[in-house]
């Protein structure tokens, strides 16, 4: 019992808490909780980017008028290139006033268009990306590119197990250095998991011409899950 008891006062503070530690012999007041991780890489299958376009006008309507333009050519260009139209939607639409140095007075406007893609026939992404930037020369503007997920199932399951078995683990050397046994769950918690994406430089297009060749890496995506669970120790 004084082994039980100084196990107790150590772990005191840290997220593994062995509980049961009074003058009871009941195996039912007896038990460990811990937290486990499991992490699991995979391959992405899926690339998500938001671009469009921004132009500068005199006035408002032709400002809009301009970056719808623009923003049309970009989409028929993409599609032309192997991306899906349902899987391009716009995402935003703005028009700005701009200033004169004064900070005051109206020169003109600043209209954006922009939407997101998402490219599944990956090998076909950096051709589609390149050809938008050509559709949209130097009003081109590209804001974020990251590959992704769609499909963790079998990852997200690969990395639920880990967890458990990490978790396992770790619950055994308590009840090892308890000089107990572990005996069955008594409660499993889901902590959640998800995908770290990996990021992709920003590309910006600064001369007209011919196509730019734009080099996309996937990389690895790392699944990352985490459970807590409860054990009896007897």
């Amino acid at each position: 019992m004084r082994r039980l008891t100084a196990i107790c006062a150590a772990t005191a503070g840290v997220t593994l808490l062995l509980t049961g530690c009074g003058s009871s012999d009941s195996a039912g007041d007896r038990t460990v909780t811990v937290s486990g991780t499991g992490k699991v890489q995979g391959t992405p299958d899926v690339l998500n980017a938001d671009l469009g376009t921004e132009v500068s006008a005199a006035d408002v309507s032709a400002a809009v008028d301009q970056a719808n333009a623009k923003a049309k050519a970009i989409t028929d260009a993409m599609v032309t290139a192997g991306a899906e139209r349902e899987d391009i939607k716009t995402s935003d639409l703005s028009v700005h006033p701009a200033y004169g140095t004064d900070g005051h007075t109206i020169t003109g406007y600043r209209a954006t268009n922009t939407m997101h893609v998402a490219v599944r026939d990956l090998p076909k992404a950096s051709g589609i990306l390149s050809a938008a930037v050509q559709a949209g020369g130097n009003d081109t503007r590209i804001n974020a590119v990251a590959f992704g997920l769609e499909d963790n199932t079998k990852l997200l399951s690969d990395a639920r197990a880990r967890a458990f078995d990490d978790a396992k683990s770790r619950a055994q050397q308590y009840a090892d250095l308890s000089g107990l046994k572990l005996k069955k769950v008594k409660t499993i918690s889901e902590n959640g998991g998800g995908a770290t994406p990996t990021p992709t430089p920003m590309y910006r297009d600064n001369a007209p011409g011919a196509a730019p060749n734009i080099n996309l890496e996937p990389g690895q995506q790392t699944v990352t899950f985490t459970v807590t669970v409860a054990w009896d120790l007897g």
